[in-house]
């Protein structure tokens, strides 16, 4: 498809910015043909318009896919471009941490300005051996790649190594060169790869220097050849300089500094072998204080310094030599303080004896007036004659600086001559890897002669790298056979032609140095002249007329033409060089040899230097004079030549490219500054690289990568059988243009932006599928959850209805029996209620009624009297109104009446005259008599009804009348008693008069008797108050006590079990430690042991010495001491022909060197294994005296706790007692007495009194009960205490003891000694003096033997007083611990009391009950070893029985004792032993172990066979006592297993049946030991096999460290076997098809080192696990030993898969995590299947399963973050971030991990300790220990198989 379809809506676009150089944006709407302008959105949220040029038309770059982004190589970018390399660059140093990225054939090294861990040996390991591809870009990769190449295709090779300064070239070189050195070895014990790195410190410190742009700039350029030999090995190395830049040392510019070794010297100034120097600060010399920055932040020069001499050293320059360097160093700068006096303009002086030429001629051994005039004089030669002329003071200056960087220019070749000495190797070179350290590309503002070698090198150097990757891709195509079209790349040709060719500006240099006139300035208008508007490449600076400019492929450069002419001359006085030729110091003419002879360019190479200071190029053997005018060579002649010498080799090798970037000016650590990478990316030739790529097909697929990637675009009919032509069929669909892509014949090419068109189909073909899907899943869920839901709902409404209706049913139940209930609850209520209202209410009204009856009685009386006396008073003044009124009324009357007759007189007279009227009066009137009517009768009723209530008034007013009168009467009556009463009450007071004065006498008495009593109760009080306070105290003390005591005893257990926590872990740490160095130690051992064998084998093949019969090493190359206490026969067999090679090693000086170190090695080896024996055993011991104290410590806590308690419960019984006193003083207080019984000796005083005496008493009282109590429980103790009578089992070694020393053996003795008497003692010969001699002997024997009885009973009884004295001390001890505890249990309660005195009783028997067993067990240890020398005693005495029998007569045989004990009792059943002879040794252990076959022995007999066959000799020369024999099969079994190790040490099957077989032979060894700790499981009849006369103890440690050398072997053998199928097997092989996608990948992805051995899978290990777990059971070996194993096999998988990870990022993503997971989870399985679970094995996996986890796990919220450092506890921070950071999505639906979010977790887990390595230790084996397994077989029951061919043996 075209180009400009790609440039849609959302499309991503690079636009150029000032800035950053290129700047994201987004396209807004889809680019049309023919729009000039792009609307585009940029990353910081603006929108912009971006025009397009006109002329060109040219879109902006096309940004590639985030999938892309952070690719390994730079090539597999689909678009290739500045900003794509520049971008994908940034996000892997900044996003990433990754320094390293390929440009095709180009490693592009980035300076992270800090130290990284990814240079241990762990990751060169990880790198070697693996195609350069398959890992993480890394210098080592590039290392790695050329060595292989080396080694496949027998060619030479080239890393040349390119940058700016203070990029790190120097620095990539030297890790190059130690992986190398690392991977290689040497060829010999001469460690060359030591000294090969040895060179960087000497060369780092008179060639590096500190500039502005790097603190250890490379100030030269170097061209290391590191020799391999036909092996491969390192065997020397060879070193060529480039361009010194001498001139810094005599100038540096601000803020930077000379060589090194100047402030080096400086710094070691006070260093007594320095003294001779006068050096001082280097603020003092001028040399040094130019750059005003002496010293370099975080650089010791003191130490650099002591380094530099140790390299010097390594490298066999001589202490003398190296004072000598010093000197040298230290004259040139007392040179540099040398001042010049003027006298004139032309003219100068020195003073005289000035102070630094003195000492500079001193430390030169000049003289210094010759020196002082050769400074200030120079000579002019002519034809006739010579001249002296003196100089100015400029001039002598310059000429003083030129003398200095002379001297230091032959001092630095000097030196590289002696380190190449020092690197050549006698041995011939077979081929070499050249390490290329040049200076990049430079400019400055100001640039000189330097800049412009410098940049003519560069352009070489780029010219050659075109060449060789237009090569590359040639080739590539032409392999592939894809059409190959020409692609313009930038040919630097005429630049290069322009500098040296005729006429170019090198040549127009040299013939203007020729000329006596000749200046710059000249030389200028010459280069103006000859090559301006002529040349290109060459410009004049407008403003300049002594400067040019010159175009090269980085940049335009101008330089600067003053100083050209006088560097490129490097002239010196030649009499300045005399007199230093004339020198007394030896070393200084040596400098200046190389002047008086010329050098080729052949021997350049030998040599080894090539710098501004060279002498001659080509050879001479002309004149002298021909001579002179070669030493005018100039300098930039010579560079050329060196340069083409250069080129001749790297083209003559195949060179592999890293190129270092430095990021930013400043030294900031991962700090990215695009301008300046962008500067060096063009210089440097990355961007050519890839315009280049870009130029043809820069993406490559296989067709089975590209079938997998883009599966997912084709149909199902489109895919066929054949893979490539599928892919040529779906390709023709997809992509129509076919120009675009190319097919090749493994390959499909693609053409830039290509591959970034099939991702977007293949990303919406992916995106509508899981669009599609989503669709669908979400669907069915919903669906699903609906249908769930409604079941749910469904389900719940019938519980919650049914639910709803049992409530609604208990609720009406309830409330029926509620209502019922409340029915009869209110009904009792209210009857209850109405019940006590009605009988209050009548109460009220009865009272009530009485109270208003009586009211109304009292007011009818009062009435009844009123109106008595209103009677008579109103009649009166009714009577006298009445009369009065009467007449007024009257008199009234009759005038009213006479008016209203006279009115009514009227009417009538008018009425009389109206009849109607009187007719309706008459109606109206019968109207109200009517009405009246009514109202008579109303009244009448009315008073019908007052009548009645009349009547009952006034019956209730008679009831009430009466009884008035009866309570008047009852009144009368009581007036009558109150009057007798009266006469009562006056007799009464009578008497209370007399009481009151009774009472008042008994109140003062009561008063007295009260002052009393307060003053005894103030008393009291006080005195209680005080017992109260002491009382609260106490209780406060014991409060605070028990509290303290409470504390300290948690304090003490928390305390106690930490440290015995942490104890346990350090010692189990420290044991696992000891363990692993002690088998390392073994480990290392048995590699010299090896390497001692293959020495002495080839000084045998050397001195051609045949030795039949020599086929296995002494018995003295075991680790353990006893091979030198118990030496054998065969050990002094092979002694012999060792002294026979004493004369052929003394003809071989270096082997016997090395045999002698080795010799020492050993020793101190063992003498180190002996001391990590003994320090074991010491850690032993400290373990089980700290768990004995562990155990005595809870009995002393028990013991004070008791104590504090019991103390406490005494207190509470005190203060019981005296609440009780307080209680009956005041019961004696409160009695009210009369006075007498409160006086003094009163009762009650007398009570008080006691009371208050028996607190005082009370402590007297309890002393003589603790005396009482003490003396009994003594009593009662030694009335039980039993006595010590000697048991059965004492009795017995007693009885052995007599027997021994006064029984058979004397009588033996004394028989032997009658007859070996001499015949002279005959019985016929004896007279009286006879008998009476014989008499007196018998009593002087008789005399002896009592005496001897007399001293052993002496001794006894000594003994037995000894052990009563112990015993009675132990019985005072034992005395004073009952008392204390009776002490103890006195302050108990009393069923307190008895149950301590029995639990105390309980443990004394028990105590004495473990004594007494003890004592039983050492008495049966003794029994048994008097057993023993029974038997060997009878042995003894048999057999000297036997000699004498021939002596003894019948009769004396008959009378002498028959002695059961020597007759041995003879078992007709087999005792399980083996009887070979002597001479059959050799040829038991050739059948048994070296030419046995494993498979065999496997198949069809039993497991441990020749174990127990061996154990069973050796039982048998046991049973013989034969010393000799035990030792000679001992070690015959050793030395023969080793030899079958050595020779067939990589078979799996063979180590592992060793490995089982001396395990078995070990247990064997301790199981019939007879020791009790082994023979536990033992049956009777084994207990009867144990070994009777030797301890095997010594040779069970040599055993057990054979097992251990077996066990690491049998490691290296299962680790060679999995290493090549882990990486495939466990990360590269899809075990789930189809999850893990494949990317797009540059040209790095396969390399041609290798060819495909076909690729293991997850069944190869699986399989490959259970050969190996077959083979081990079929061998019988131990289960422990078996899960040991399985934890090694499975660290090992772990480890390599985890470091390969690591060092991988195509493996990091989501995907690859679901992969080993699912592969972790088939080897958990595995493990279960065969119940290995517990062997610990799956934890071994622990860090690869959560680095898998990690993988998958979300990683944005902080959330996801605490979850990821709780979840990764196995993985060290380093692993963690390293993961985060490597992770790449395949696919765009995951993301990346932001740095943000990795921060984050660095800031987690910073507090974290842990070990800052990255990769795991794959090489580490774990510690091996071998249980003890005892056997069950019973050895009898062994028979011997003819196919072993062992007839020659018999079965005892």
């Amino acid at each position: 498809m075209a180009a400009s379809e790609l440039y849609t809506k959302f499309a991503r676009v690079w636009i150029p910015d000032p800035e950053e150089v290129w700047k994201s944006a987004e396209l807004l709407k889809d680019y049309k043909p023919g729009d000039k302008v792009l609307l585009l959105h940029l990353e910081e949220g603006k929108d912009l318009e971006y025009r397009l040029d006109p002329k060109t038309k040219e879109l902006p770059h096309l940004r590639n896919p985030d999938i892309l982004v952070g690719e390994n190589d730079l090539t597999a970018l689909s678009y290739l471009h500045e900003p794509a390399v520049l971008h994908n660059l940034r996000v892997r140093f900044i996003d990433s941490k990754l320094i390293y990225t390929y440009c095709g054939i180009v490693l592009v090294a980035i300076n992270p300005y800090e130290q990284l861990p990814i240079y241990g040996e762990d990751i060169i390991n990880a790198y070697s051996g693996q195609n350069m591809g398959d890992m993480d870009p890394h210098i080592f990769a590039v290392a790695e790649e050329a060595y292989k190449q080396m080694a496949r295709d027998e060619r030479n090779q080239s890393i040349i190594v390119s940058g700016e300064s203070g990029a790190g070239k120097t620095v990539s070189a030297k890790y190059a060169m130690r992986y190398f050195a690392t991977v290689s070895g040497s060829a010999s014990e001469a460690n060359v790869e030591e000294k090969v790195l040895a060179s960087n410190p000497i060369m780092e410190s008179i060639g590096n220097a500190k500039t502005t742009r790097n603190d250890n700039s490379s100030r030269f350029g170097k061209y290391i050849e590191i020799g391999f030999d036909k092996r491969y090995r390192i065997i020397g190395a060879n070193m060529r300089t480039y361009l010194l830049e001498k001139s810094r040392v005599v100038f540096q510019a601000e803020e930077e500094r000379n060589y090194h070794i100047f402030y080096q010297l400086c710094a070691s100034a006070k260093l007594p072998e320095f003294k001779m120097l006068r050096l001082g600060d280097a603020n003092n010399f001028h040399y040094t204080k130019q750059g005003g920055s002496p010293v370099i932040e975080g650089v010791d020069d003191a130490k650099e310094m002591a380094h530099t001499r140790q390299a010097c050293t390594l490298l066999g320059i001589s202490e003398s030599y190296q004072m000598g360097i010093f000197r040298i160093l230290a004259g040139i700068l007392h040179l540099g303080n040398v001042g010049f006096t003027s006298r004139d303009s032309d003219s100068c002086t020195i003073p005289p004896k000035h102070e630094p030429l003195s000492i500079f001629c001193d430390l030169m051994g000049v003289d210094y007036e010759e020196m002082s005039h050769w400074l200030c004089h120079r000579k002019l030669a002519t034809a006739t004659e010579t001249y002296i002329k003196p100089i100015s003071k400029l001039q002598a200056t310059n000429a003083r600086d030129a003398l200095a960087k002379h001297i230091y220019a032959k001092l630095f070749n000097w030196i590289v001559d002696h380190v190449n000495q020092a690197l050549h190797s006698a041995v011939k070179q077979h081929s070499f890897i050249g390490v290329l350290d040049i200076y990049g590309f430079e400019t400055f503002e100001i640039n000189s002669f330097e800049q412009f070698c410098i940049n003519y090198a560069n352009e070489k150097l780029q010219q050659q790298f075109n060449m060789h990757v237009f090569k590359l891709e040639q080739e590539e195509y032409m392999k592939e056979q894809i059409p190959w079209t020409l692609i313009d790349f930038y040919d630097n040709q005429p630049c290069i032609n322009l500098i040296e060719s005729k006429m170019g500006i090198l040549d127009l240099l040299d013939e203007e140095c020729k000329m006596p006139k000749g200046s710059d300035d000249t030389w200028a208008q010459k280069l103006y002249n000859t090559h301006l508007n002529k040349c290109a490449l060459f410009e004049k600076p407008r403003l300049s007329n002594k400067a040019f400019i010159i175009q090269h492929f980085a940049d335009k450069v101008e330089y600067q033409c003053e100083g050209f002419l006088e560097k490129n001359k490097d002239t010196v006085f030649e009499e300045q060089i005399k007199v230093l030729k004339s020198s007394k110091f030896k070393m200084l003419p040596e400098l200046f040899q190389d002047d008086e002879k010329a050098i080729s360019p052949t021997s350049a190479t030998s040599s080894g230097r090539t710098s501004l200071s060279r002498t001659p190029v080509k050879p001479t053997k002309g004149r002298p004079g021909q001579m002179a005018k070669e030493h005018k060579k100039t300098v930039g002649h010579q560079f050329r030549n060196s340069l083409h010498l250069l080129m001749e080799t790297l083209n003559a090798t195949t060179p592999h490219y890293v190129r270092c970037i430095k990021p930013n000016d400043f030294k900031f650590p991962f700090t990215f500054d695009e301008k300046r990478a962008v500067q060096q990316l063009r210089a440097c030739g990355v961007l050519e690289t890839i315009r280049i790529s870009a130029a043809g097909f820069p993406s490559r697929w296989t067709y089975q990568e590209f079938f997998s990637r883009y599966r997912v675009l084709m149909k199902q009919k489109d895919v066929l059988g054949d893979r490539k032509q599928t892919c040529k069929n779906v390709l023709e669909k997809l992509i129509l243009d076919k120009d675009k892509y190319q097919f090749g014949k493994t390959k499909i090419f693609f053409r830039a932006g290509q591959v970034a068109y099939l991702e977007k189909l293949r990303a919406d073909k992916l995106r509508a599928a899981c669009i599609r899907i989503q669709k669908t899943i979400r669907g069915w869920l919903l669906r699903k959850k609906y249908l769930r839901m409604q079941r749910a709902a469904i389900t719940v409404q019938r519980y919650v209805r049914g639910y709803q209706a049992r409530c609604y049913a208990k609720f009406l139940r309830r409330t029926k029996a509620a209502t019922i209930i409340q029915k009869n609850w209110r009904m009792y209520v209210v009857r209850k209620k109405y019940k006590i209202r009605r009988a209050a209410t009548i109460a009220l009204q009865s009272y009530l009624r009485g109270y208003l009856a009586r009211n109304r009685y009292h007011k009818i009386l009062r009435e009844h009297k009123a109106v008595i006396i209103q009677k008579w008073v109103r009649g009166w003044l009714a009577r006298t109104h009445y009369r009065r009124t009467l007449e007024a009324i009257i008199y009234l009357q009759c005038c009213f009446r006479r008016m209203m007759a006279k009115r009514e007189l009227k009417k009538l007279k008018i009425e009389a005259r109206s009849v109607e009227r009187y007719k309706k009066l008459h109606i109206g009137m019968e109207n109200k008599i009517m009405q009246l009517q009514r109202k008579v009768d109303e009244q009448n009723k009315d008073y019908k009804c007052l009548m009645e209530k009349l009547t009952s008034l006034e019956g209730a007013y008679s009831s009430e009348t009466e009884k008035l009168r009866s309570d008047l009467e009852r009144l009368q009556l009581s007036e009558e008693e109150a009057k007798v009463a009266t006469g009562r009450v006056l007799s009464l007071q009578e008497e209370i008069a007399k009481l009151r004065k009774d009472l008042e006498q008994t109140q003062s008495e009561k008063k007295s008797i009260e002052e009393r009593a307060d003053r005894y109760k103030q008393e009291t009080e006080q005195l209680v108050s005080n017992l109260k306070e002491e009382n609260s105290l106490l209780k406060q003390e014991k409060e605070v006590l028990n509290h303290r005591i409470v504390e300290q005893a948690k304090e003490m257990t928390e305390t106690m079990e930490k440290k015995l926590v942490e104890e346990t872990k350090q010692l189990e740490l420290d044991l696992n430690d000891e363990r692993l160095r002690y088998q390392n130690l073994l480990n290392e051992f048995s590699r010299l042991e090896e390497r001692y064998d293959d020495l002495k084998e080839e000084m045998t093949l050397m001195v051609n010495v045949p030795k039949p019969g020599h086929k296995r090493t002494d018995s003295t190359h075991s680790s353990n001491e006893s091979e030198y206490t118990f030496s054998s026969e065969m050990a002094e067999m092979e002694d012999i022909p060792s002294r026979a090679e004493e004369p052929s090693e003394k003809k071989v000086p270096l082997d016997m060197s090395l045999f002698l170190k080795l010799q020492k090695r050993v020793t101190e080896l063992e003498q180190e294994k002996q001391v990590m024996q003994d320090e074991l055993d010491r850690r032993e011991e400290q373990v089980l005296r700290s768990k004995a104290k562990e155990e005595e410590r809870p009995q002393l806590r028990g013991a004070e706790l008791e104590y504090e308690s019991l103390k406490r419960q005494e207190l509470e019984s005190e203060n019981k007692k005296l609440k009780n006193e307080l209680n009956e003083l005041r019961k004696a207080l409160s009695e009210k007495s009369a006075p007498e019984v409160t006086a003094p000796g009163a009762p009650a005083y007398r009570v008080l009194m006691e009371q208050l005496t028996s607190v005082s008493e009370e402590l007297d009282v309890r002393k003589e009960e603790v005396l009482i109590l003490r003396s009994q429980l003594v009593s009662q103790k030694e009335a039980i205490q039993p006595k010590n009578t000697m048991t059965d089992a004492t009795i017995l070694l007693e009885d052995v003891q007599k027997m021994k020393d006064k029984g058979e053996i004397a009588q033996a003795y004394i028989g032997l000694k009658e007859t070996n008497r001499s015949s002279a003692m005959d019985c016929h010969e004896l007279n009286e003096d006879g008998e009476l001699w014989l008499a007196y002997e018998g009593l002087k024997q008789a005399n002896r033997l009592l005496e001897s009885q007399l001293q052993s009973q002496k001794r006894s009884h000594e003994n037995e007083a000894e052990a009563l004295r112990g015993e009675i001390q132990s019985l005072k001890e034992e005395n004073n611990r009952q008392q204390q505890l009776l002490a103890q249990n006195l302050q108990l309660p009393p069923e307190a009391r008895i149950e301590a005195s029995l639990q105390h009783e309980i443990t004394r028997l028990t105590n004495e009950n473990l004594d007494l067993m003890e004592q039983l067990e050492k008495q049966d240890k003794t029994v048994r070893k008097l057993k023993k020398q029974l038997k060997v005693f009878a042995k003894k005495i048999g057999e000297l029985e036997v000699g004498q029998m021939e002596n003894i007569s019948p009769g004396q045989i008959i009378d002498e004792p028959i002695r059961p004990v020597n007759i041995p009792r003879k078992e007709k059943d087999f005792q399980g032993m083996l009887e070979y002879k002597k001479e059959d040794e050799q040829k038991l252990v050739k059948n048994l172990i070296l030419e046995l076959k494993p498979r065999g022995v496997a198949v069809n007999l039993i497991p441990g066979l020749p174990a127990y066959i061996l154990f069973m000799c050796v039982r048998h020369a046991d049973y013989l006592n034969d010393d000799q024999k035990v030792r000679s099969l001992l070690t015959s079994t050793i030395n023969s297993i080793k030899k079958v190790l050595k020779k067939r040490g990589d078979d799996f099957e063979t180590v592992s049946f060793w490995l089982s077989n001396t395990c078995r032979f070990l247990h064997c060894l301790k199981q019939y030991s007879g020791e009790e700790g082994f023979m536990k499981h033992n049956t009777s009849r084994q207990n009867e096999h144990c070994l009777t006369n030797f301890d095997l103890a010594e040779y069970r440690q040599v055993l057990s460290d054979l097992a251990i050398q077996i066990y690491q072997q049998l490691v290296r053998v299962l680790e060679n076997i999995l290493q090549p199928m882990i990486v495939s097997g466990m990360l590269e092989h899809e075990t789930i098809q189809g999850v893990s996608g494949v990317k797009p990948t540059g040209l790095r992805k396969r390399t041609s080192s290798i060819a495909d051995e076909g690729t293991y899978t997850l069944d190869s290990i699986l399989r490959q696990l259970n050969s190996f777990h077959s083979v081990m059971c079929q061998h019988g070996m131990d289960p422990e030993l078996i899960k040991q194993v399985a934890k090694q096999m499975f660290y090992i998988v772990g480890a390599v898969t985890l470091n390969n990870l690591l060092l991988r990022k195509d493996m990091c993503s989501w995907s690859k995590g679901m992969q080993i997971r699912y592969n972790v989870s088939q080897l958990e399985e595995w493990l279960r299947d065969k119940n290995l679970m517990n062997s610990g094995a799956k934890e071994t996996l622990e860090p690869l399963i959560q680095a898998a986890q990690l993988l998958q796990v979300k990683k944005k919220t902080d959330d996801d973050a605490e979850a990821i450092c709780s979840m990764c506890n196995a993985l060290t921070t380093a692993q963690i971030v390293k993961v985060l950071n490597l992770y790449t999505p395949v696919n765009e639906f995951e993301e990346r991990v932001s740095v943000s979010f990795i921060r984050t977790i660095q800031v987690r887990l910073r507090d974290r300790k842990d070990s800052p390595q990255l990769l795991m230790d794959a090489k580490h084996i774990f510690p091996v220990t071998f249980p003890f397994n005892p056997s069950s077989l019973a050895l009898e029951t062994i028979q011997i198989p003819a196919s072993l061919g062992l007839g020659f043996i018999a079965r005892v």
